[in-house]
């Protein structure tokens, strides 16, 4: 009878214990509510060279404090959103800029673009948006933000040409409810490697980069274009809106991906076999 009375009270002093610990351990912190998350994707791969890539970057950053894109930040039901800035080039080169910040006022933003101005540009070779796609996704679980919109902003000013199949990224957004917008930098002059850009970059952004719910792209029609295009571009974003004339493209949102480019949307990819062959047949 003693010993299995000092067992009930064994049982019942862990039960106790358990208790007090699970009450005294920290609570998960809630989430805060924000009206968009964004991940600002900007293109450092080798066709980019410094200035280029310097007039992103203060794009983003005149864009960012423009009083457009304050108002339509304030005109949100929570008036505030978190972004984050990355870079991107090839298969294995992202990085993050800018960690996740809110956004909510012009303080803010001159804070953020502040600090985005005072930060180094990074490079890297090759272009792969499946890969930034797939290093973007897991940011938006891993911060501190719960958004009723989630977004990847991709610019860029040429097609995937590395990593996974772009149209295998885009579908996996898709499934996490992810949209991806887009911004091609569509111009004519010649990559480092002597070669052209490939005809159309819009329509192939359309066709095989944006998707998800309200997807759209804004082009920039040279990189000294590319301030008025972003800053566009994050207006309509923030809004939750479509460009007028982008109408055309809200079939791109389906995953049967109805809107088709008839290179075919592994067109980087083979343009890049193309010229490591030229090349191994040179020796």
């Amino acid at each position: 009878m003693m010993t299995r009375n000092r067992t009930r009270r064994a049982f019942i002093y862990l039960g106790i214990c358990m208790t007090v610990l699970i009450m005294a351990a920290p609570g998960q912190a809630e989430k805060i509510p924000v009206d968009l998350e964004l991940v600002l994707a900007v293109d450092v791969s080798g066709s980019v060279d410094e200035e280029e890539g310097d007039l992103q970057r203060k794009g983003y950053v005149n864009a960012i404090t423009s009083p457009e894109v304050i108002k339509a930040i304030q005109s949100g039901i929570l008036r505030r959103i978190a972004v984050t800035y990355v870079e991107w080039a090839g298969e294995g080169t992202q990085s993050t800029i800018l960690d996740w910040t809110i956004i909510k006022d012009r303080a803010s933003a001159q804070d953020f673009a502040r600090r985005l101005s005072e930060a180094p540009i990074t490079s890297g070779p090759w272009t792969s948006i499946s890969d930034l796609v797939h290093f973007a996704l897991p940011l938006f679980n891993a911060n501190d933000y719960r958004g009723t919109r989630r977004a990847i902003d991709i610019s860029g000013d040429g097609p995937n040409n590395s990593g996974d199949l772009v149209l295998n990224a885009r579908a996996k957004a898709l499934r996490a409810g992810v949209t991806i917008n887009g911004l091609p930098i569509v111009n004519d002059r010649l990559q480092p490697s002597g070669r052209p850009q490939i005809r159309d970059l819009d329509k192939y952004y359309a066709a095989c980069v944006i998707g998800g719910p309200g997807a759209f792209f804004v082009v920039a029609n040279d990189f000294q274009d590319f301030g008025r295009a972003v800053r566009r571009k994050l207006v309509f974003e923030i809004a939750g809106t479509m460009p007028p004339d982008n109408h055309a493209n809200r079939r791109s949102t389906l995953v049967s991906n109805h809107v088709l480019f008839e290179p075919g949307c592994d067109i980087g990819e083979r343009r890049l076999q193309r010229r490591r062959q030229f090349r191994d047949d040179q020796f």
